[in-house]
């Protein structure tokens, strides 16, 4: 069990291999990475920096986002692997993906949490 100060909950990584990428799929939003973090995930890749930035990744504002794939009813990352229903960079995966599911905004959005996250104990 993961615990967090500050958060009334905990969490079991080990609830991931039998949720099917749920904090990965949904509705359509923002996955942003630092620099350092899209440059690890470039090189991983073996892409030049353009094509890299062309397939995998959209301008918000100033900075990048994932783009997202059409998956079942909503949206997934595009690093998402489908089949297998996991993260197909998770040793890569940027902070906001490590940080799941301790995010302030889960503080007050406890009802979302549960329904996006099998791994969560209060």
């Amino acid at each position: 069990m993961i615990y967090k100060q500050g958060f009334d909950f905990c969490f079991d990584e080990k609830a991931c291999t039998a949720c099917g990428g749920k904090c990965c799929i949904g509705e359509s939003g923002n996955i942003f990475a630092s620099f350092e973090e899209l440059e690890a995930i470039r090189a991983f890749l073996g892409l030049e920096k353009e094509e890299f930035i062309k397939t995998y990744l959209r301008k918000v504002g100033l900075r990048y986002s994932f783009k997202e794939c059409e998956f079942e009813n909503g949206f997934a990352c595009i690093f998402f692997d489908q089949e297998k229903k996991n993260c197909s960079i998770y040793e890569l995966r940027p902070k906001q993906c490590k940080t799941f599911p301790f995010w302030d905004y889960f503080k007050k959005h406890k009802e979302e949490l549960k329904n996006e996250c099998i791994g969560i104990y209060f």
